[in-house]
């Protein structure tokens, strides 16, 4: 856990590959691909030294999902706080869920769908980064892609342009 002054990192996870369809779209689970792609994507975040405190994930299944591969991958074992809110959030209502984890979170992990993330990664971005990661990022935000963020602020305070990407990734296993 971090004190509140300390600096945070915040980690933008769009879900891995869904299969094309289910009884409802919340209910689309991982595909084959998803699920390695994803415990790829927990290995490059252990790669970068990333162990979340506190993980926010759509509720929907192939979130959750993605959000059990990346465990995997990673070696982590923290539960997730599953957000049906964050389903059918738009950029503006993202950000206002994650401005609401609690202060001592020191790692946070988001899961969720494009076009939220991509749009809340290219929001939060304040061009300070890494110049291969930013313009990794440009590129598009498909299934799997990760971007991992420097954040000086406390979470309450978290603004457009407030954060510096350190990372960027898109898994494939």
């Amino acid at each position: 856990m971090s004190s509140e002054n300390a600096p945070r990192r915040l980690v933008l996870a769009r879900h891995a590959q869904a299969v094309d369809a289910a009884a409802t779209d919340a209910a689309r689970e991982l595909s084959p691909r998803g699920r390695r792609d994803a415990e790829a994507g927990g290995r490059w975040l252990a790669e970068q030294g990333v162990e979340p405190d506190h993980a926010l994930v759509s509720s929907a299944v192939r979130t959750a999902q993605t959000w059990e591969h990346l465990c995997a991958g990673a070696g982590w074992s923290l539960a997730p706080d599953l957000d049906r809110g964050l389903y059918e959030a738009g950029t503006d209502a993202a950000l206002d869920l994650v401005r609401l984890v609690p202060a001592e979170v020191g790692t946070l992990v988001v899961v969720g769908h494009n076009p939220t993330i991509g749009s809340l990664a290219h929001l939060l971005d304040d061009g300070d980064g890494d110049p291969g990661a930013v313009t990794a990022l440009l590129g598009g935000y498909p299934t799997s892609a990760l971007t991992v963020f420097a954040v000086g602020t406390s979470w309450a305070d978290l603004a457009p342009e407030s954060a510096t990407v350190l990372a960027h990734h898109v898994a494939r296993g």
